[in-house]
């Protein structure tokens, strides 16, 4: 869902780029205390990946594909302030190197992929782990990633609708947004369930999804033993605490193992499972063809780069664009990150 430059006209991609630098410069301020190195390197390797997965476009209809945007994948590995901040850096990157979402737009995308993406995703997989006692982290993850997805496509018909530069009919622009988009949501969510079942077999203790899981357990044995007449059990808060129950559960080494699944699995999607993506257009483009606001798209300022495109406009192996991607994206979070935390005397000093 990267939005070119003028679909949307100058005085609504001002705004969007207003509003997701307060967002996001909020979400450094909420980071600030959770930025252990452990943390910092599992925000990293996290970053990597969903700058990898973002390439992989899978088919979900007739000449129409979609990409993980990955909001709620890092919002369950590691919060959602930090979450915000790796989707950022990503979409970041991509529009400044790749020629990926416009200049002018990249305060829409930040605002639809990274702030209404990751809060959303967030917010729905800590509801889906209260109505399921904490029981299946991996699918409440998952239905979080699923919500986020047509969420933030309804929020783009709405920027459109208010200031969308070709006029166009918005309900058929909002039934052709939900509709593809539901579909793209059901492969953010099988992909984001994926990952996060992964990380939790491999790296027990280091998803922030655990504590919260544990916390929604602790709920449910509350109200058992309230119901039941027997003294009330004191329950953490998942928000407050989640980096501090993060690093008391996690195993020796066991962040290691995330980084490494991780970014393992960055390297075999930039690399390998890329020359594979399909090539049909995504959602947005698809919706903007059979709505009719296609043509309002103005290319890139750096479509010449030899990136752009992930390699295509320069020649360059899309694997090689991608390895490129993944290890820029993985630097520049790791050293972002690691200059903050010098910078931030309560930074916590735990894994």
């Amino acid at each position: 869902m990267h939005v070119p430059d003028h679909f949307l006209d100058d005085p609504t991609s001002a705004t969007t780029a207003v509003v997701s630098l307060a967002a996001v410069g909020y979400a450094a301020y909420r980071a600030r205390a959770d930025l252990a190195p452990g943390r910092v390197a599992l925000t990293a390797a996290t970053t990597g990946f969903v700058f990898a997965a973002q390439m992989l476009n899978y088919p979900v209809a007739a000449g129409t594909s979609g990409h993980l945007m990955g909001g709620a994948l890092a919002a369950a590995l590691v919060g959602p302030w930090l979450g915000m901040l790796s989707v950022t850096l990503v979409l970041l990157v991509q529009a400044l190197v790749f020629a990926d979402g416009g200049l002018g737009a990249l305060g829409t995308n930040v605002l639809l992929m990274a702030v209404v993406g990751t809060l959303v995703g967030w917010a729905v997989t800590r509801g889906a782990l209260r109505l399921t006692r904490g029981r299946w982290a991996p699918a409440a993850a998952g239905a979080g990633a699923l919500a986020s997805v047509p969420v933030s496509a309804l929020a783009f018909a709405g920027l459109f609708a208010v200031g969308g530069t070709v006029p166009v009919p918005v309900g058929e622009l909002v039934g052709q947004m939900l509709s593809v988009h539901v579909l793209i949501g059901l492969g953010e969510a099988l992909i984001t369930a994926g990952v996060v079942g992964l990380v939790l077999a491999v790296a027990p203790g280091v998803a922030v999804i655990e504590p919260v899981a544990r916390a929604a357990r602790g709920r449910s044995l509350a109200a058992g033993s309230s119901a039941a007449g027997g003294s009330p059990v004191a329950t953490p808060s998942p928000v407050a605490t989640q980096s501090v129950a993060v690093a008391r559960s996690a195993e020796p080494g066991a962040v290691r193992r995330a980084v490494v699944a991780l970014g393992s699995g960055a390297v075999l999607a930039a690399v390998v499972l890329s020359s594979f993506a399909a090539a049909t257009p995504d959602g947005l483009e698809a919706t903007a063809e059979a709505v009719g606001f296609a043509g309002a798209a103005r290319d890139h300022a750096f479509a010449g780069f030899p990136l752009a495109d992930y390699g295509e406009a320069g020649g360059v192996f899309v694997g090689v664009a991608g390895l490129v991607g993944v290890a820029l994206t993985v630097a520049v979070t790791a050293a972002l990150l690691a200059a903050a935390r010098r910078t931030t005397p309560a930074a916590t000093t735990s894994r």
